[in-house]
């Protein structure tokens, strides 16, 4: 309770910062079919996002620098609330994709801002609970950002109105805190080619880490229309993929601390290949099988991102670990900005079970890639231990250091 209470601004700003941008995807979705947008037109906005989340990723720790934290906070809380407030005013896709750039560079810069507030603040002692408390913060508010598309009126100012109100309360508890701003940061070096250095696995697997959320959590709500379900259940739908990742956490983690990751990587695969297959091809589900197979597919592709960086980090330095995160994270925001595009051309084209072929697609190959690494080295004879990687920032590498643990099978 203490940790909580020491971190409560943090934390305060990350949920409300959450349900502002965990809601503007599926209600861009809605919206845009609303007012006539085309299936690529509103793939485009997801892609956009992504974009605007690597910009900031690259940007935030430069600004923060330059002005301060609280300061580059307000900076890009200021950037997504006008993102939000202007969808409205200027109904074309070519201009929400610009502010869905914004968006997306809100979201990036103010979670950099977050972890590097928090990377300063922990101790060795209180580290633990401060990224499991901050990892139980942010699934919950993603969990109820997704729930909230059942209660927006699509293409409505209030709706809208609502997100950016949530955005700009997140800007309160972090600028009014009494806490001193720690020091600034370093900004890592981009460096793509270390990624692959040290493990190509790792490397294709954030890619298809990517091309699974992303493509389902940004075209997903067309996915839910196409097969029948209303902006409640679209909302269910979205977040049992949420929970189903939640839940896959502990008891992946074990299995990836326990076994050979690769074998982990690779049987996740194989069981999402399943959860997409019986998604696209079976028929008569109902509702209720819809949202099972949505979140057994959150079940089994969720934690593939957080495997492949522990994976990763199994073969790197203490000196490169930073580095190696913000290379990781290179590699996802290329998929995630290339996958809802892609994923929307193929549902305008094949219908809405190619979101499903796609993804599976995506992870046969990954099979067959890590089958193929597996007689490349062996298993490393100490590893790191498995964290949960929220997806947010180049400092995640920073925040969480990883320790290096015997290899026991």
């Amino acid at each position: 309770m203490r940790l909580i209470i020491s971190f409560a601004a943090l934390f305060f700003s990350a949920v409300l910062l959450q349900l502002s941008s965990g809601g503007v995807g599926p209600l861009d979705a809605l919206s845009g079919s609303v007012l006539g947008y085309s299936t690529q037109e509103i793939g485009m906005l997801g892609s956009a996002h992504f974009l605007g989340f690597f910009i900031g990723c690259w940007w935030a720790p430069r600004l923060m620098g330059s002005v301060g934290h609280s300061r580059a906070f307000a900076a890009f809380t200021a950037t997504g609330a006008i993102g939000l407030l202007a969808h409205m005013l200027v109904v074309n896709p070519y201009a929400w994709a610009v502010m869905r750039i914004a968006s997306g560079l809100c979201v990036a810069g103010c979670y950099t801002v977050i972890e590097a507030w928090l990377q300063a603040k922990v101790t060795n002692e209180t580290r633990g609970r401060a990224m499991g408390t901050y990892r139980v913060i942010d699934m919950s508010g993603s969990l109820v950002a997704q729930l909230m598309i059942g209660v927006l009126s699509p293409a409505s100012y209030v709706s809208y109105n609502i997100l950016a109100i949530f955005c700009c309360a997140a800007l309160l508890p972090l600028t009014l805190t009494k806490v001193p701003q720690p020091d600034t940061p370093s900004a890592p070096r981009l460096r793509p080619k270390l990624a692959f250095q040290r493990s190509p696995l790792a490397a294709a697997g954030v890619v298809v880490a990517a091309l699974s959320s992303a493509s389902f959590r940004m075209v997903g709500p067309l996915y839910g229309q196409e097969v029948g379900l209303n902006a409640g259940q679209i909302g269910y739908f979205l977040a049992a993929f949420v929970l189903g990742g939640a839940v896959a956490q502990y008891p992946v983690g074990w299995l990836a601390d326990k076994y050979d990751r690769r074998w982990v990587l690779i049987w996740l695969s194989v069981a999402a290949i399943a959860s997409c297959a019986v998604t696209a091809f079976a028929t008569g589900l109902g509702t209720s099988g819809i949202m099972m197979t949505a979140f057994f597919f959150g079940l089994t592709s969720f934690p593939i991102y957080s495997v492949a960086a522990a994976h990763a980090h199994d073969f790197a330095s203490d000196s490169e670990r930073v580095e190696l995160s913000a290379a990781l994270m290179f590699y996802f925001a290329l998929g995630a900005i290339a996958a809802p595009y892609a994923a929307s051309v193929l549902i305008n084209s094949f219908g809405p079970p190619a979101l499903f072929i796609m993804i599976a697609s995506g992870h046969a190959i990954l099979v067959l890639y890590g089958l193929t690494r597996m007689r490349a080295r062996p298993t490393p004879d100490t590893r790191t231990r498995y964290i949960y990687a929220p997806r947010t920032s180049f400092l995640v590498g920073r925040l969480t250091k990883l320790i290096r643990k015997p290899h026991d099978d």
